[in-house]
């Protein structure tokens, strides 16, 4: 079953190679629970077998990202904490974490916002709580997108070099198969996304939200 899953997923990244990444990374901003890392680096294996090109590709997943993190910002500063109240929203939000954050808030200043990229367990939170805190909404692009385009084209370029090393493997091994490497680097990911998670963010006790970060 996990295989032909497999299959499935990658039927249909190689119909739409551009558009099926920016429609996961899109709904990975809305509390998809899938590191974007795995599309990320899927998309960097489709560029080695040269179904992509490397600046479209990372153009595109960069604007679906910026899509996905800014709908958390809006419903932070257009509701603030009373968006809370909806249980969908507080299952992705996670308002337990509003502690530790606000704390790296108050520490870092703005520059929290450019750290929740490189941390998957926060980005949703982190953003939605810059929205309450009413950060700029020009900031909060910029800052974003200075993670984004450290983290984009790293991560894909990843994907490209490992999948060059699958090739030279299939070389050696003839059954060995694209699907399973690709089952591999995701199973390896949300490992490392959790680990990491488990032992950055810690539980808290909910608090007001601190005064405006500024305009």
């Amino acid at each position: 079953m996990l295989a032909d899953l497999a299959r499935y997923v990658l039927g249909f990244f190689n119909e739409y190679p551009y558009g099926a990444p920016f429609l996961v990374l899109l709904l990975c901003g809305l509390g998809l629970p899938l590191p974007e890392e795995v599309t990320l680096i899927g998309s960097g294996v489709f560029l080695h077998r040269g179904n992509i090109d490397f600046w479209t590709i990372t153009a595109v997943c960069s604007a679906a990202i910026l899509l996905g993190d800014s709908v958390p910002y809006w419903l932070g500063r257009k509701f603030g904490m009373r968006a809370l109240r909806w249980r969908l929203l507080r299952r992705v939000v996670h308002p337990e974490r509003f502690a530790k954050l606000e704390a790296r808030f108050k520490e870092h200043g703005k520059w929290a916002v450019f750290a929740c990229r490189f941390f998957a367990g926060i980005r949703i939170p982190g953003y939605f709580l810059a929205g309450t805190m009413r950060m700029s909404y020009v900031q909060f692009l910029v800052l974003d997108a200075l993670g984004i385009a450290l983290s984009v084209p790293i991560s894909i370029w990843l994907g490209k070099v490992f999948g060059e090393n699958v090739d030279e493997l299939k070389n050696r091994v003839h059954d060995l198969h694209l699907i399973l490497a690709f089952l591999v680097v995701a199973l390896a990911l949300v490992m490392i996304v959790r680990s990491r998670r488990r032992a950055a963010v810690g539980s808290g006790v909910d608090k007001d939200p601190p005064a405006e970060l500024g305009r």
